[in-house]
């Protein structure tokens, strides 16, 4: 049959309702005769379904050719007028992105980030000055004024024998005040 004469009803319920487990099978008679019949309906009914049936077959089939020829038109243009998938890919992102960008959840999740970060980048720059200050008052305390003549009693004994020409740390009591020797296993 030609797909030109066929009579498709575009206005038909199932128009566009294809199911990827939907085969083309032909039904003919040999078909028809090996068929059950289902209960309830005539054999002449049964003969009008089958009828309407092979009809909705055809138009699949017709419609099909129809989409192919007009993918293959549309890829014919794209290319004529120098558009590529990846071109089409990188406008397609752009758009969206840019939609993206203009919606209102954008913009709000935008503005809640910024309040957030300039609250959270306010309490760092809160606790650094707290901590500057309370490492101030430790630095002032008699605790660590005692530990810091401390190190420096130990400084000055380390860096005193090493401006005499030794480099000999104090040697603890008992030791015999012999020197280290250059060949110390650390």
């Amino acid at each position: 049959m030609d797909s030109a004469s066929q009579d498709i009803n575009l206005n038909s319920p199932n128009k566009g309702v294809l199911s990827d487990f939907m085969t083309d099978v032909p039904v003919g008679p040999g078909v028809a005769s090996r068929a059950q019949a289902v209960e309830g309906l005539t054999e002449v009914e049964e003969e009008e379904l089958r009828a309407e049936l092979a009809k909705v077959e055809e138009e699949i089939i017709t419609l099909r050719q129809v989409l192919a020829a007009k993918e293959r038109h549309c890829g014919e243009l794209k290319r004529r007028l120098g558009l590529s998938t990846l071109g089409e890919l990188k406008q397609n992102l752009s758009r969206s992105w840019h939609d993206v960008q203009v919606s209102t959840a954008y913009k709000k999740t935008q503005e809640t980030l910024s309040q957030a970060g300039q609250k959270t980048s306010a309490a760092l720059s809160t606790m650094g000055s707290a901590i500057s200050r309370k490492l101030g008052d430790m630095r002032n305390s008699a605790t660590f004024k005692s530990f810091e003549d401390r190190v420096g009693t130990i400084k000055s004994k380390v860096v005193g024998s090493r401006e005499n020409g030794s480099d000999n740390l104090p040697s603890s009591p008992g030791s015999g005040d012999q020197p280290l020797s250059d060949h110390a296993p650390f």
